[in-house]
């Protein structure tokens, strides 16, 4: 007996819908970076992709897993952009350099649409539920990653063993939030060169001897400015 071929439509359908869905969370994602997590609703994304309610409503079934799905999709970005590239630099503090200028770089284009993970902070800080428990997740993973960075460049040599990891990371970190406020709420000139010189000076607490001068690419972050804060 022949063996009956399966037709191909199901598995076409599926990835219609994948390619659909993708396009739902990419305009999503571009209206979070407006209006905040918050400002999404089904039917605001629905106007913004053509699409109808229900269309919308059938890939994701609620607002919620909506939201979701963007802070998913913005961790993946912010992955791809920032922490996959940076593994490519030697470890230690080549690599921690690498690592906060592509962070500058993803800065210095989200001063004009807004970073989901700070927005998000102030939307759900006191807002239990999945959107929140999905923030915490991506910002804390990056932490870690961070964090990571910082304990191998003590392995290495490059940074001292008796410094607190913690500290360093909760100081780069706080450089990255204070750069948003200043350039983009308060759009105060030379915010970007402060925040590099402030993640220099951290470093240099904290430095061996044995630390490798940084390159010109992992010390001046490349990529577009906002004349507010060159």
């Amino acid at each position: 007996m022949t063996a009956t071929a399966v037709p191909a439509k199901p598995a076409r359908a599926a990835q219609k819908g994948q390619q659909t869905k993708a396009v739902i969370v990419d305009a999503a994602l571009a209206l979070a970076a407006q209006i905040g997590l918050e400002g999404l609703s089904i039917g605001a994304v629905a106007e913004l992709t053509k699409m109808s309610k229900s269309g919308v409503f059938a890939h994701f079934g609620s607002r919620e897993e909506l939201q979701i799905s963007v802070v998913r999709e913005y961790h993946a970005r912010f992955e791809h952009e920032v922490f996959f590239p940076a593994l490519k630099a030697p470890r230690g503090l080549p690599r921690l350099r690498t690592m906060f200028a592509n962070w500058m770089k993803r800065t210095s284009t989200e001063i004009d649409s807004g970073c989901i993970y700070i927005s998000g902070a102030s939307e759900f800080d006191d807002r239990p539920g999945p959107v929140r428990d999905a923030l915490v997740e991506s910002v804390s993973i990056w932490q870690a990653a961070v964090l990571r960075a910082i304990v191998q460049s003590q392995s290495e040599g490059h940074l001292r063993a008796d410094a607190d990891e913690r500290q360093v990371a909760f100081e780069i970190h706080g450089l990255i939030l204070a750069l948003h406020y200043e350039a983009r709420f308060l759009q105060v000139p030379g915010s970007i060169g402060r925040a590099t010189v402030g993640f220099d000076n951290i470093l240099a607490r904290s430095a061996t001897l044995a630390a490798p001068v940084p390159t010109a690419a992992a010390a001046a972050p490349a990529g577009r400015r906002l004349k507010t804060v060159r």
